[in-house]
Order: structure tokens, then C-alpha cells, then sequence
């Protein structure tokens, strides 16, 4: 003790402030700085995935751009041929128009001449297709009617019932690709007409019915073309 009779304080302990209590402001400053550190990494990340992103974008424009010159190309190279054929086509008909228009007296026209051009034609369109892979299907008169690859236009009366349900004349070929019919070929269809030889017409049952059936497609059209010993007559049966 002092010699006032108070407590000696040692040196070390008057040297010693006094602690400070931390006031409630300071957690609050420390976790805001934390709110806003993390804020700041999470927009560079986004900003980081949105560079990536419009990379992508880049990368999938560029892919897209080339795959449609490839099948432009692609295409062009396939229509080649059937360019090459429509010109050879246009220069051919053409020609023939001039001759047709303005004929030589040593060259008359000759309706012979001027068939196997439309022949050739023909023949010069159904190449073309060919290059698209369709191709011409052709019928012949006597080949039984079939539904899937024949559109009956005309319906004509026979008395064989042999030629009953059969092709009797050909309006236009067919086309197909690939094992499917695009387009089916125009008939004419055999069909026993009325009178005696009717009695085999039952018999023949399933054909005559077919027959039928061929009629009411060809009549479907509004108009039924019948080919009689006189010639070929055209009936209205849309009434």
C-alpha cells in the first residue's frame, strides 16, 4: 500500500488502456462489404457466362450459314442437268416454232415431222424428272385396271368379257419415286355393256364389280367419256 493508505497500481497496469466495447455499427459495415463483395463476383460471373453464351451464338450463326451454302450447292448441283435439259427443250421447240411459222416450199411442214418432235419433248421432260428421281411409268392397252397406279378417265363398253376391267386406251403416263405413285396414269377401262353377254357378266362376279367401281371413278369427274363402234361421246354426270 501507498503511504496515503491507498493501493500501490503497478506501472504495467496504469500503462494498459482500457478496452473499448465494439459498437453494433461495425457488423453491420463488415457484413454490407460482404453483401457487396459477393454482388461484385456474382456479376463477373454472369458477365463471364454471357461472353461464353454469345460465343456460342457466334459458333451455331456460323454453322448454320455454312450448312445453307452446302445445300445451296448441293441443290444447284442437283438442278443442273434439269436446267441443261429444259435449255436443250427451249431451243428445240423453239426452232421448230421459226420453221412452223415461216415454212420453206422445200421444207413444207410435216405432221409426221412435228410428232416425233412432241414425242421428243415428252421424252426430254420425263429425262428431266428422271434426274429428280421420278420416273415415267407406262401402260399399256390390255393391262388389267389397277386402282393404285391407274385413273380411270373414260369407260368403254366391251363384249369380251376377257377385256372386262382391263386398260382399253392410255390418256397419260404415270409417274413415281421411289416405289410411291405421284401421279397415276390416265385410262380408259373395259367394261361388258348391256345385252346378252350380261349373263357373264355375273359370272365373272369380283371383275364386274371392279368394273363398276372404275365407272363411278370415271364418272367422278363430272364428265364419263364413252368409246363406242360410232366413236367417243361425253356425258354430264355431275346432275
Amino acid at each position: 500500500m501507498s503511504r496515503d493508505g491507498e493501493p500501490r497500481v503497478s506501472e504495467d497496469s496504469a500503462a494498459e488502456p482500457e478496452s473499448v466495447p465494439e459498437t453494433p455499427a461495425e457488423p453491420a459495415r463488415a457484413s454490407r462489404q460482404g453483401v457487396l463483395d459477393a454482388l461484385a463476383g456474382l456479376a463477373a460471373r454472369l458477365d463471364r457466362e454471357h461472353e461464353r453464351a454469345a460465343h456460342r451464338e457466334a459458333v451455331i450463326d456460323r454453322l448454320h450459314a455454312e450448312n445453307q451454302r452446302l445445300r445451296r450447292g448441293e441443290l444447284d448441283a442437283m438442278l443442273e442437268p434439269v436446267r441443261a435439259a429444259l435449255y436443250r427443250l427451249h431451243d428445240r421447240t423453239r426452232r421448230e416454232s421459226r420453221r412452223l411459222a415461216a415454212p420453206d416450199p422445200a421444207d413444207p411442214p410435216d405432221p409426221r415431222r412435228t410428232a416425233l418432235l412432241l414425242a421428243a419433248v415428252a421424252d426430254d421432260v420425263a429425262d428431266a424428272l428422271a434426274r429428280l428421281g421420278v420416273e415415267r411409268f407406262t401402260v399399256e392397252p390390255g393391262q388389267p385396271y389397277d386402282a393404285s397406279r391407274h385413273r380411270p378417265v373414260a369407260v368403254t363398253p366391251v363384249d369380251d368379257p376377257l377385256r372386262a376391267d382391263t386398260v382399253t386406251a392410255v390418256e397419260s403416263d404415270g409417274f413415281e419415286q421411289g416405289g410411291k405413285v405421284l401421279r397415276k396414269a390416265e385410262v380408259g377401262v373395259g367394261r361388258l355393256s348391256a345385252g346378252p353377254s350380261a349373263g357373264g357378266a355375273r359370272r365373272t362376279g369380283g371383275n364386274a364389280e371392279e368394273g363398276a367401281a372404275a365407272e363411278h371413278a370415271a364418272n367422278g369427274s363430272g364428265h364419263a367419256r364413252r368409246r363406242t363402234g360410232g366413236g367417243e361421246t361425253t356425258t354430264n354426270t355431275d346432275g
